[in-house]
């Protein structure tokens, strides 16, 4: 086989040449990006930066116009249930059905996954004890708090134990103790050296202290990509943070420095 094949089959994802647009509107720009095994890879971008345009191309909810994703060197396209028996997909709108219980939903999706029952009852009822889950669980999804939900996402999308997770803004909502349980996990996820992560988000600070390379998304187009000293070495000071890095490659900083000035003046 040839090394250079081999390598991109052990990719958890990768994305070539990735458009996608809506009607004359372009989201997506010719986007081209790779998770690497063991990598946390943040995807940051402003609202309407492409960012959620890309990872519903990457689950298959979303057919784009061109390009070619692969989930551990298969096509998205051509081999679509094997690729999404291999994901674990965090939405970033609540995709519940709200007239079952946690303890329904998560046997649903165990149901159209396959999974072995007594294997996936155990892994949940730890990821329920884990996320505080236990007083909730037989309650119908329409009473819980946005925060409950988005903890029964997590657990949905780690149920099987997926090579790779994809997950859009997927701290949203969560508690304090939620978000340090679900950063030290996802860190503790990657550690075998094979499975990857994409998430994408607007908190620069859990970006800068999570992820191993960043991708900055900028309305469709990948402006900057790398981890924070490799992104640091394009222009920003040497001691900048990820925010800084962010406003100066999307130049929004001097956006926010007119505005501020705009305001004064009113």
């Amino acid at each position: 086989m040839d090394p250079s094949a081999s390598a991109r089959s052990a990719l958890p994802l990768r994305v070539d040449d990735l458009s996608v647009a809506y009607g004359e509107r372009t989201a997506v720009d010719h986007l081209s990006l790779e998770v690497r095994p063991g990598e946390i890879y943040g995807l940051l971008g402003s609202n309407g930066a492409g960012k959620s345009s890309t990872i519903k191309s990457i689950v298959g909810l979303l057919r784009p116009e061109a390009g070619t994703i692969r989930v551990f060197g298969r096509d998205v396209r051509t081999e679509s249930l094997a690729t999404k028996a291999s994901i674990g997909y965090v939405p970033e709108t609540s995709m519940l059905y709200e007239a079952l219980t946690p303890h329904e939903f998560l046997e649903f999706v165990a149901g159209v996954r396959r999974l072995d029952p007594a294997a996936t009852a155990a892994r949940a009822r730890n990821l329920v004890i884990a996320f505080r889950l236990t007083d909730e669980f037989e309650e119908p999804i329409a009473t819980l708090s946005n925060g409950t939900r988005q903890k029964v996402l997590l657990v949905a999308a780690l149920l099987h134990q997926p090579p790779l997770l994809v997950l859009d803004e997927p701290l949203n909502h969560l508690d304090p103790r939620s978000l340090r349980l679900m950063k030290d996990l996802l860190a503790q996820y990657v550690r075998t050296g094979t499975r990857g992560v994409l998430f994408s988000t607007h908190a620069m600070e859990i970006a800068e202290q999570l992820c191993h390379r960043v991708g900055i998304l900028d309305h469709g187009v990948l402006r900057g990509e790398g981890s924070l000293a490799s992104l640091r070495e394009r222009g920003a000071e040497g001691d900048a943070s990820l925010e800084q890095i962010f406003l100066h490659l999307t130049q929004e900083d001097e956006g926010v420095k007119a505005a501020l000035a705009s305001l004064e003046r009113t």
